[in-house]
């Protein structure tokens, strides 16, 4: 008898190293994802003359865009400016296209601050940039959607990634 219990314990305990296991598993792979975020869209608002001013179209553009991000969770919006003016100068006005961006989705669509990750590059274009060889030639600034696959994975899985950590939702 005390053979067969210590028999049933053995499996038992087997069995729950086998699960705490597949947590473990689970689990690097929810924190494995943390930092990983995919482009879902890209939009380019062109400001005419260099005037950092909105023309009906880019609000459009805008608009939209935020309708893709109301009330979803695990997402970043890159926003990147550009100038045609070379030096400090085009740095500056590119910063300024990025204020008025971040101040339309902020004021307009209550963006959270901390989901907007801007960088004003005045003429310069970015490491991948299809165009980096060719100037610069209208003040523009270009916003990311980016998803965090976290997010992705919560928003098709019923359970979300509570299921995933074994963490309840509230």
């Amino acid at each position: 008898q005390t053979a067969t219990a210590a028999g049933a314990q053995a499996r038992q305990a087997g069995s729950t190293a086998r699960n705490a296991s597949g947590r473990v598993d689970q689990l690097n792979t929810t924190v494995n994802g943390l930092d990983s975020y995919n482009q879902v869209v890209e939009v380019e608002v062109v400001f005419r003359g260099g005037q950092p001013v909105l023309s009906a179209d880019s609000r459009k553009r805008l608009d939209d865009l935020a309708a893709k991000v109301t009330g979803q969770p695990g997402y970043i919006l890159e926003v990147e400016a550009h100038s045609p003016v070379a030096g400090s100068a085009g740095i500056q006005n590119s910063e300024r296209f990025v204020q008025v961006v971040e101040r339309y989705l902020v004021t307009q669509h209550d963006i959270p601050v901390y989901r907007l990750h801007a960088v004003a590059l005045g003429n310069a274009r970015g490491a991948g940039d299809e165009e980096q060889d060719k100037p610069v030639r209208t003040s523009s600034v270009r916003i990311r959607l980016m998803e965090n696959s976290l997010a992705a994975q919560e928003a098709t899985s019923p359970q979300g990634v509570a299921s995933l950590t074994g963490a309840e939702r509230p």
